[in-house]
């Protein structure tokens, strides 16, 4: 039953990393779905009070990090509003139409479109755009990575 219990959790925290590459994937949920395993699988007097309110305060980090991560690297470099639904939008849709490359190709993309269509800036501000989304991807990325590693290093400690 351990072998098992341990494959679950490591399977919902690695698909949680999966998560932060593919936005489909709603990785907090996989590292606190660890967390309610182990607690069915073992006990949950093993994570107490202190332990989930400290984790829900990195969960709201993690939301806050993802946000301003996309909302600086338009900003940044430029773009608007436009651009950053567009980085969104292309974030969502990009994986589906080009697979791999899209999660790369579609922010970028997304927010030239969201700048072009609805500010009609010029070609170039929109790729500058376009540029601030792919620096705010990658940063949200490594952020919340950074995040999701020290959240499953508490919960370590508090097991």
């Amino acid at each position: 039953m351990d072998i098992i219990a341990w494959v679950l959790i490591i399977a919902s925290f690695a698909v949680a990393f999966v998560g932060l590459v593919y936005p489909i994937i709603p990785s907090v949920l996989f590292i606190v779905l660890g967390f309610i395993v182990y607690g069915l699988f073992y006990s949950f007097a093993d994570l107490g009070w202190l332990f989930w309110t400290i984790q829900i305060l990195f969960i709201i980090l993690l939301f806050v990090a993802d946000s301003l991560s996309n909302l600086v690297g338009v900003k940044k470099f430029g773009g608007t509003k436009a651009g950053m639904w567009g980085s969104t939008i292309g974030l969502l849709i990009g994986p589906f139409i080009i697979p791999v490359a899209g999660i790369l190709i579609g922010p970028f993309i997304g927010a030239v479109i969201g700048e072009l269509l609805v500010t009609k800036t010029e070609y170039k501000q929109a790729l500058k755009a376009g540029v601030g989304s792919l620096v705010g991807f990658l940063t949200s990325i490594v952020t919340k990575g950074i995040i999701q590693v020290i959240m499953i290093i508490i919960f370590i400690i508090a097991i």
